[in-house]
């Protein structure tokens, strides 16, 4: 199992720098994320996370927010599952008084998995989606499937632990059931810093290539993310810092 990963894994980050094309236009992706961690002690948990985006500038022309949250429910302390609901909204920057473009309730289910090798942490993470969209051109529903494979390394510790300097990188690829069934790919690499059991921060790159019908496109972004983790007493999973949009 662990070999057919590894060469999804090349595989994916093949793909990501054979069609990504390079844009000047960076925009920034601002997430507040507050966890209920699960472990076997608690199955139960979930998340919720406020997320807003600028486009085209850094921390200037604000078009996009999303509310999401979800309930997990953990098999053990390295797999569990989640089902998460969410409302996300698009503007036109230039004229934000004319109300949303494009308004998106959205439903997934998804899986996720740890392996460890070594130090270095490998999150498997498997979700398939059921969205509602609203905008002039009138309603429409779409299916979505998506893959992300998050490798976090500890740098100046061997685990996660308060004052944790550690790396975080992903790739995402996202398919539906329509032509082209190959819609997004997302590649990001972050930098945080872990303050304590509960609280970290994260700033880095995210590319975002988009494959649509007419064309395609890419776009650089810079993201900063605050997570707070709320502590459960006699828990004993291994909090990982991963991102959970």
């Amino acid at each position: 199992m662990f070999n057919i990963r590894l060469y999804l894994t090349i595989a994916l980050f093949a793909i990501t720098g054979s069609c990504f094309a390079q844009s000047n236009k960076t925009g920034t992706w601002g997430l507040a994320t507050l966890v209920l961690p699960g472990s076997t002690e608690h199955r139960w948990g979930g998340y919720a996370e406020l997320q807003g985006r600028t486009d085209e500038t850094l921390f200037r022309n604000f078009f996009y927010y999303e509310v999401k949250g979800g309930v997990s429910y953990n098999f053990d302390n390295n797999s569990y599952a989640l089902i998460g609901t969410g409302h996300y909204t698009t503007y036109d920057y230039l004229d934000l008084d004319k109300g949303p473009l494009v308004k998106e309730n959205r439903l997934w289910e998804q899986f996720t998995s740890v392996e460890f090798v070594g130090r270095v942490k490998l999150e498997h993470r498997y979700r398939v989606e059921q969205r509602w969209l609203n905008s002039d051109a009138g309603n429409t529903y779409r299916n979505r499937f998506r893959y992300r494979l998050n490798a976090l390394v500890p740098i100046n510790h061997t685990k996660f632990v308060p004052n944790t300097v550690f790396l975080s990188v992903f790739d995402e690829i996202f398919f539906n059931n329509k032509t082209p069934n190959f819609e997004r790919n997302r590649v990001c690499a972050l930098l945080g810093y872990q303050f304590t059991k509960a609280l970290n921060l994260q700033a880095g790159w995210i590319n975002q290539f988009n494959n649509l019908p007419a064309s395609s496109n890419d776009k650089n972004n810079m993201m900063v993310m605050v997570m707070y983790n709320i502590q459960r007493k006699k828990s004993s999973s291994g909090i990982l810092p991963t991102t959970k949009d």
